[in-house]
């Protein structure tokens, strides 16, 4: 029989914005497929030809009846065979874009929709990669996907990072294993003329995040012969990114002790020891500190973790964006630099511009905004999924 007649069909409902799918909106929520007996008793995971509400096929999605997003886009084609050669072919077309951009391998390779992978995060380390199955339809097919991008990449070391808030949706419970290979410890990675040490097993996401290097390179840019206060610091992504760049001193604070040993490490790795100290506790008490001592930096930078994830948590996520700001702009020297960061998608690039704009405003300063930035090019945007951009990164000079 062939393939497409064997697959069962799901349909959108007559209320449903088909256009929004066959104009590669990636995404059909739960309120706009016909969920009947048969369509709910599809396992996670399974694949499925979409249909328009008059039953004209649309392509090859991936069903979770559990999810708020029921089913994810996989192919136009609703005939596709999603196997190790389709995997292959998606990751080969990511990598070429990745090898344009960079001189070695270390970038995400997979940015899920954005390179037609639903779901899938795949962070890669040199001879090591980290996926993160954030959908059924590639937990189950975890294996499959593991072998393709061995074949494609070369990578000896494949561990799955099976954490995170996008599994819980999915009803995907949370784990990490080592796939394939072994990890002996924290992995080297070259970036921006400085060394990070990346806990692959252990760390936040999936170790590093790649992201904000080209913010990275832009606050370096400011930072010769400054001193420089890293807030949110992590493993010391903008301190050692300002060290290698020519910055004087630099105060890494992270409430996360394993965090701060690594971005030591780091500055050891960079031959910036020196010039880094490192210091644990909660963000806001520590700007507070630092505020009561008449502590002032000539670069300050404050990368917090997503204060606004849902929609739900906005007004207090900004609440709490504006309150950095406002803590942080008394640390800044007359004339030097302060830069913002959200990693929030539910709050846009006006909403989070506007509250660090209050928030500076409170702290009695005055300021240019001189740079905007975003992620870089290896977490490409899916046009059509907002969520996709996520990344906010502002750059300020405080003129008084």
């Amino acid at each position: 029989m062939d393939e497409l007649l064997e697959r069962p069909a799901v349909r959108l409902s007559p209320r449903a914005e088909a256009r929004a799918i066959r104009h590669g909106f990636p995404w059909v929520y739960a309120d706009e497929l016909v969920l009947d007996r048969r369509t709910r008793a599809l396992p996670a995971g399974a694949l499925a030809v979409l249909e328009d509400a008059e039953r004209r096929p649309m392509g090859l999605v991936t069903v979770n009846p559990a999810s708020r997003i029921v089913a994810r886009v996989l192919d136009r084609d609703p005939a596709a065979t999603i196997d190790s050669a389709w995997m292959a072919a998606r990751l080969a077309q990511a990598g070429a874009l990745r090898a344009r951009l960079y001189p070695t391998p270390h970038y995400r390779l997979v940015h899920a929709e954005a390179d037609g992978l639903p779901g899938v995060v795949i962070d890669r380390f040199g001879d090591t990669a980290v996926i993160q199955p954030n959908a059924a339809w590639a937990e189950v097919r975890i294996d499959a996907l593991a072998a393709a991008l061995a074949d494609v990449t070369g990578v000896t070391t494949i561990v799955k990072n099976g954490t995170g808030r996008a599994r819980g949706p999915e009803g995907l419970a949370e784990e990490t294993v080592v796939l394939r290979g072994r990890v002996d410890g924290p992995v080297p990675v070259p970036m921006n003329g400085a060394t990070y040490m990346a806990d692959l097993l252990g760390g936040q996401k999936t170790g590093l995040f790649y992201d904000q290097r080209p913010n990275h390179a832009f606050a370096a840019g400011l930072a010769r012969g400054a001193r420089v206060l890293d807030v949110f610091s992590h493993v010391g992504g903008f301190a050692l990114a300002c060290l290698a760049g020519g910055a004087d001193s630099a105060l890494a604070v992270d409430a996360s002790d394993p965090a701060l040993a690594l971005a030591a490490q780091g500055a050891g790795a960079t031959g910036v020891a020196d010039r880094l100290t490192t210091r644990r506790g909660d963000a806001f008490d520590v700007l507070a500190a630092l505020g009561a001592d008449g502590a002032v930096f000539d670069v300050v930078i404050c990368d917090p973790p997503a204060f606004a994830p849902t929609r739900a948590a906005l007004d207090a996520g900004l609440r709490a964006y504006e309150r950095i700001a406002r803590m942080a702009a008394g640390l800044v020297a007359p004339g030097g630099y302060l830069a913002l960061c959200s990693c929030s998608h539910a709050a846009d690039l006006a909403q989070f511009r506007a509250a660090c704009t209050r928030g500076i405003g409170k702290a009695g300063r005055s300021a240019q905004l001189i740079h905007t930035g975003f992620a870089g090019p290896d977490h490409p945007q899916h046009p059509q999924l907002a969520e996709s951009g996520y990344l906010k990164s502002l750059f300020w000079r405080l003129v008084a």
